[in-house]
């Protein structure tokens, strides 16, 4: 006898769904979380009476047709959720450096084109093939248009490079630099992050794009809800030490020395993560070196601030912003010219339309930055001081963000109350990346291939899911965790399901 039908290491929006969508199957589903709080990078946290998003700025797709709504009113929960739609005339607005001009990403790809069209005349042929491209690149995506399909559909659009195809469809620099503007949702790199997830990215945000009212916190809640409902068993602070089984995978080992047995095991973790805790040999040696050996994405330095009441007017947008005319450089950073490109996103709350209270504030940031303190651990639940040097560390970073945040919003820092900052280490410690990586596994167009993780492994009762198995962000993660559904139940009849 089995203690659950399903048990699946880590509470991320992957994990969250697997159990939500399987407990609608009639699995028992048991959730190990090692941290306080569910739901990964939908966590938020409280500071001075204030809610704090820790990922979820904003998200594409929830509009009536679209994939996400199905997805979430298929599971029961897109009714309940309060959310605000961007401004659609410029849900992202893309800067540069002394450029007083401000660029608009907006909704609907005719209005898309009509509003870069006033800014750049003459470019209407480019701006055309641009949308066409992105339209053509997601329809050979099978999940990601809720139908079955197998993987030659995309194999001829893997190896497209985004700078490239950006440079060749229009000389105008600009153009090209304010249609890569955004890039810092994806972690993109010249010369290796493939089209289709700026394409796959891009869409579902020209399709629509939210926020979440009062902190995203509120799709892990009510997918902890549902799968409560559903008969199932979210455990928190309790940390998977072990995936133990040889042939297959029999139980899994608790920090506390309890053994879980389960029929299915699904880790949401970093795939490298899940096979250094699994004792099977099935794992071949070349499978496990390929998963830890694959880069991850760079990190990110996180600047949360706590605003005084009704100083700030709330932004209906996200504001990104690059010192120089290259809205690549900035993953490029040295010690000397950090930052040199940031993300800015009002926090959208029920209690005002006219003002925020808090404001995000991203940029890069490399582990090596923080490699000083790699040893130290903090978390809510396990807290830890880094020691003084960390805390300098943190504030002179912060002033420097603001510093050059500040150019664009000159009273920025008169509103501040407080601030609080996340560095890769508080990425590496509450989402549990080696690295603290922002967007876990890296894609390369020049072998894509290599980093399409499959859900699943060699071991045939253990899975995998969440953010490094095609695409990170709500959207991706939520169809991850529906391909790994797909593993264990009829993933035909799901989608049929979904798309009644």
């Amino acid at each position: 006898m089995y203690d659950y039908d399903v048990a699946i290491i880590g509470s991320g929006l992957g994990g969250l769904v697997c159990g939500a969508v399987l407990g609608m199957h009639g699995y028992k589903v048991g959730i190990f979380e090692k941290n306080r709080q569910i739901g990964g990078c939908l966590q938020t946290y409280a500071r001075d009476k204030t809610v704090i998003d820790t990922g979820v700025h904003y998200i594409g797709g929830l509009g009536p047709g679209q994939n996400l709504n199905a997805i979430f009113k298929y599971i029961g929960i897109l009714d309940k959720l309060k959310l605000k739609q961007m401004d659609v005339d410029g849900f992202d607005v893309i800067g540069f450096g002394d450029d007083s001009k401000p660029y608009k990403l907006a909704q609907g790809y005719t209005n898309f084109k009509k509003q870069l069209l006033a800014d750049f005349p003459g470019e209407e042929q480019a701006l055309d093939y641009y949308c066409n491209k992105i339209k053509e690149v997601c329809a050979k995506f099978p999940l990601y248009n809720l139908r079955t399909g197998d993987y030659s559909e995309k194999e001829d659009v893997l190896n497209i490079d985004t700078s490239s195809f950006l440079s060749s469809i229009t000389e105008n620099k600009k153009l090209q630099q304010v249609l890569a503007g955004n890039n810092l949702l994806y972690a993109g790199i010249a010369d290796k992050t493939p089209f289709y997830i700026h394409a796959l990215i891009t869409n579902s945000f020209i399709e629509s794009a939210w926020k979440c009212v009062d902190g995203g916190s509120q799709i892990a809640k009510l997918l902890g809800k549902k799968i409560h409902a559903l008969g199932g068993e979210i455990h928190r602070n309790t940390k998977v030490v072990q995936i133990a089984g040889l042939e297959t995978i029999e139980h899994l080992l608790l920090e506390n020395g309890k053994k879980i047995t389960a029929k299915y095991f699904i880790s949401n973790l970093h795939p490298a993560q899940t096979v250094e805790m699994t004792e099977s040999d099935q794992l071949r040696n070349a499978y496990r070196t390929r998963l830890q050996n694959l880069e991850n994405t760079i990190g990110t330095f996180l600047l949360n601030i706590v605003l005084k009441k009704d100083t700030f007017h709330y932004l209906n947008y996200n504001y990104h912003h690059h010192e120089t005319d290259d809205a690549w450089e900035g993953i490029n950073y040295t010690k000397e010219n950090w930052p040199l490109t940031y993300a800015l996103f009002a926090n959208a709350i029920s209690k005002s339309e006219q003002f925020t209270d808090s404001l995000t504030i991203m940029t890069y940031m490399r582990y090596e930055d923080v490699g000083k303190w790699k040893d130290t651990f903090n978390t809510d639940s396990r807290p830890h001081e880094r020691g003084a040097d960390y805390e300098a560390f943190k504030k002179e970073k912060a002033e420097r963000l603001l510093d050059v945040v500040e150019k664009k919003f000159p009273n920025i820092r008169s509103c501040i109350q407080s601030y609080y900052v996340a560095t890769p280490l508080s990425y590496r410690d509450y989402q549990g990346s080696a690295d603290g990586s922002m967007y876990g596994i890296l894609k390369d167009h020049h072998n894509s291939f290599n980093t399409f993780i499959s859900p699943r492994t060699r071991v045939p009762n253990l899975f995998l899911t969440g953010q490094n198995l095609n695409l990170h962000g709500i959207l991706g993660v939520t169809i991850s965790g529906l391909i790994t559904c797909g593993e264990i139940i009829d993933l035909g009849a799901l989608l049929e399901d979904i798309t009644v």
